[in-house]
């Protein structure tokens, strides 16, 4: 596919242009991996709870929660970024049949 990261959306093999969109735009990527980190994170915070180091509960509490809430405003950014070029990709082709997007 041409420059996914300019155009991740596929206009033309199918009728859900955005189906497999976090396959086609790598730009997820660093959101994925830091929800993965906050996931890993979160296994440190129950283990600390576990054992009852409540200092270091704490600070694996907060860190998770960072991690977790970045990445998923990293991925939140990217499709609204993949919902601006669709509606701009259409803008500029208007003869093919497509609905805006919610």
């Amino acid at each position: 596919m041409k420059g996914a990261h300019r155009d991740p959306v596929d206009h033309s093999r199918t009728c859900q242009p955005r189906a497999g969109e976090s396959f086609i735009d790598t730009l997820w990527f660093p959101g994925l991996v830091l929800i993965m980190l906050g996931t890993v994170t979160i296994a440190g915070f129950i283990a600390a709870t576990a054992y009852g180091n409540s200092d270091v509960q704490l600070i694996l509490g907060f860190i998770a929660g960072a991690l977790v809430t970045a990445g998923a405003i990293l991925i939140a950014l990217e499709h609204h970024r993949v919902k601006r070029v669709e509606r701009r990709w259409l803008a500029e082709h208007p003869d093919r049949h497509g609905h805006l997007p919610v």
